[in-house]
C-alpha cells in the first residue's frame, strides 16, 4: 500500500493514476501513456483500476463492498489497483474494517491512499503503507509549466502575468491551471 499526502492540487491523485498505469503498462518505458492499458487508466475506464472517493464512500458498508471486490482476480492487468482519494475522510470504523485486508493483502492488489490530511489517517494504516509527502510546486516551476501550456495552445501571455498566476496559486498546479483558464477567458473576452 502507498500513502500520498500533501496540500491540494499538488498531484497526489495524478501520481496515483501514473502508478496504476505503470503497474500494467505494455510499453517499453512505463508508464508509456499510449498503450491500451495506460489509455484505459487515463480515461477512467480500466476494469482493474478502481478509484474511490472516500469522502462520499466512507462507511463500514462501503469498505465491506470494497473488500468483496478485492478478492476478484484482475481481468487484464497483472494487479488490481485501488485508489482511495481523500482517504482521511474514511470513518474510524471503516479504517478498522480495512485494516485486516492491509495486513494480509491478496498478492494481486495494490492500494493507494491519497490525502490532504495524513494526520487523520490512523497510525495502524500508515504503518502498513509506503508514505510519500508531496510538496507545493515552486513558483518558477509553475511559471515554466504554464508557459509551456500557453506555447502549445498558441496563447500569447507575458511572463509577469504568469508570475502573478503562479504566486496566486500558492504552489498548487491545479489552482494555477484554473487561474490560467480564467485569465485566458477574461483576456479573450476583453478583446
Amino acid at each position: 500500500a502507498y500513502l500520498f499526502s500533501g496540500p491540494r492540487g499538488v498531484g497526489k491523485t495524478t501520481t496515483a493514476r501514473l502508478l496504476a498505469m505503470a503497474v500494467g503498462c505494455q510499453g517499453e518505458d512505463p508508464p508509456c501513456g499510449v498503450c491500451p492499458h495506460c489509455q484505459a487508466v487515463q480515461r477512467g475506464a480500466h476494469p482493474d483500476v478502481v478509484e474511490i472517493d472516500a469522502a462520499s464512500n466512507n462507511s463500514v458498508e462501503d469498505v465491506r463492498e470494497l473488500r468483496e471486490r478485492i478478492h476478484l482476480a484482475p481481468l487484464s492487468a497483472p494487479r488490481k489497483v485501488f485508489i482511495l482519494d481523500e482517504a482521511h475522510m474514511l470513518s474510524k470504523s471503516a479504517f478498522n474494517a480495512l485494516l485486516k485486508t492491509l495486513e494480509e493483502p491478496p498478492a494481486h492488489v495494490k492500494f493507494i491512499f491519497a490525502t490532504t490530511e495524513a494526520q487523520k489517517v490512523p497510525a495502524t494504516i500508515t504503518s502498513r503503507c509506503q508514505r510519500f509527502d508531496l510538496r507545493r510546486v515552486e513558483a518558477d516551476v509553475l511559471i515554466a509549466h504554464l508557459a509551456g501550456i500557453c506555447e502549445k495552445e498558441g496563447v500569447n501571455i507575458n511572463h509577469r502575468a504568469l508570475a502573478l498566476i503562479a504566486r496566486a496559486a500558492e504552489g498548487s498546479v491545479r489552482d494555477s491551471l484554473s487561474l490560467l483558464d480564467q485569465a485566458i477567458a477574461y483576456g479573450s473576452s476583453a478583446g
